[in-house]
């Protein structure tokens, strides 16, 4: 019985830093909860493109539930009123779907950057940890994580750039970061 307390109960997870990996390992939990049984939503904040990942994780419907609360980009400019009313709308919906008891685990996916950016504050997204079921595992992945969310986390993963090819000039390349 004390196994069963230990798996059954979500915890909050965190991948921040900045170093190359925070989405890629968000998805590969995302893959390996499919693979026991479990259902994923993800809610990509800041994301309105149609990234290599979406068409994968297409074929795993329902079982995988993706929406994009973003516009194109805004992270090389200030965001507009419009991407604000994204995200929140975003948020929003991500709190359906964790209180739905539809899902096992969900991932808010550079939910970080959104409260960097003030889209939504981090006293929302703390909100959305504490009012959710206790059998739901949260996943919440992006750059410059908020000393709140981190307190607030069981788990905190810094990804730490030593070495990237970006900065020789490589830009982002198809099935590999985009």
């Amino acid at each position: 019985m004390e196994s069963c307390r230990s798996e059954c109960k979500g915890y909050v997870q965190v991948y921040t830093g900045n170093g190359k990996g925070k989405t890629t390992a968000a998805l590969g939990l995302a893959l390996r909860a499919v693979g026991a049984g479990k259902r994923v939503y993800i809610a990509q904040f800041a994301k309105g493109r149609e990234y290599s990942e979406l068409k994968s994780l297409k074929r795993f419907y329902p079982r995988i539930t993706v929406k994009q609360f973003g516009l194109k980009s805004f992270i090389r400019g200030k965001a507009s009123a419009k991407d604000v009313t994204a995200a929140r709308c975003g948020l929003e919906a991500a709190g359906r779907a964790i209180r739905s008891g539809k899902f096992n685990l969900v991932i808010l996916d550079e939910a970080n950057i959104a409260t960097y950016f003030n889209l939504f504050r981090a006293e929302s997204l703390l909100a959305l940890l504490r009012d959710r079921p206790p059998h739901v595992e949260i996943v919440i992945t992006g750059r410059y994580a908020d000393k709140k969310i981190i307190e607030a986390a069981d788990l905190v993963t810094e990804m730490r750039e030593i070495r990237h090819y970006y900065a020789k000039g490589v830009k982002a390349r198809q099935g590999i970061e985009h």
